[in-house]
């Protein structure tokens, strides 16, 4: 039996990191990301404890850091939108770590595995917030009258006050 993924948590782990990255994306200083994350990642080396507290900074230490190969992306839509938690041997052949990051990695694996892949999740869906805005426009229905939302005045039971004025 699958284990399931706290859709509701990722949610909000995703929002928190996300709060956090735009919160250090400035572009007067364009290292504060990479500094931040820098020193996140030795914190959270030296003590993976404390994603108790601020479960949202491994995201955050790793945004950017992790890739996801293009076959498996399809694996972590289907994951996420079924709320399937993947065993370990599932998740690590789904993605791809720097090897400077991969002491952490291990050091939240050996903390909690399922935190780790609950932080890839959000990884995952940091990446691919466009997309899915994308496809979410294209499932929409069009408007047919966009065109008739700006006309002159002329339609039938369209009042305004300064129409009046120029009469």
């Amino acid at each position: 039996m699958a284990k399931t993924l706290n859709i509701s948590r990722i949610n909000e782990l995703k929002d928190n990191a996300n709060d956090n990255i735009e919160s250090y994306s400035d572009p007067d200083t364009p290292n504060a990301l990479a500094q931040f994350s820098s020193q996140i990642k030795q914190i959270l080396l030296a003590d993976p404890a404390m994603l108790d507290s601020v479960p949202e900074y491994l995201p955050v230490a790793l945004f950017n850091q992790v890739k996801f190969p293009a076959e498996a992306k399809l694996q972590w839509a289907y994951w996420i939108e079924h709320g399937i938690l993947p065993s370990w041997d599932e998740f690590k052949t789904s993605i791809a770590f720097n090897n400077a990051d991969l002491p952490l990695v291990l050091a939240v694996k050996g903390y909690s595995e399922s935190l780790l892949i609950e932080s890839c999740a959000v990884l995952y869906l940091l990446a691919q917030p466009a997309k899915a805005v994308e496809q979410q426009a294209d499932l929409e229905p069009k408007d047919q009258d966009d065109d008739d939302d700006y006309n002159d005045g002329d339609e039938e039971g369209y009042y305004d006050y300064y129409d009046d004025e120029e009469r």
